[in-house]
């Protein structure tokens, strides 16, 4: 999966914005204000994203290329390879994962305006 695919994908979804807040490499997609997909613009090798704490040991045990959340709370992000040893299905699948999970945390005021 390329960087631009993986952004379109992240862009399509409704109420999304993107922004490089840390530095210039690091570049993050929003929804309602709040992070759900951290990316380096560089080094395209993972990608951060949200998750459900369950799910997430789940899937660390599951996949090689899954692993806790590279500078991120280990319980609720993981780190999701983008070099061909996890599904580019099962990436995309996670990230909407990740968005709805932070979509569904926001103010019910809102996340109806989205």
């Amino acid at each position: 999966m390329t960087l631009s695919y993986f952004r379109d994908f992240c862009l399509a979804l409704p109420g999304v914005s993107e922004d490089t807040p840390f530095d210039a490499n690091t570049l993050c997609f929003r929804v309602g204000g709040r992070i759900f997909a951290i990316a380096d613009l560089e080094v395209w090798d993972f990608v951060n994203l949200k998750c459900d704490p369950e799910r997430a040991i789940e899937l660390r045990e599951q996949y090689e290329g899954i692993t806790p959340g590279y500078h991120m709370n280990k319980k609720l992000w993981n780190s999701v390879s983008v070099q061909g040893n996890v599904p580019d299905s099962l990436i995309l699948e996670l990230t909407k994962h990740s968005y709805e999970l932070v979509r569904d945390s926001l103010p019910r005021k809102l996340r109806e305006s989205l």
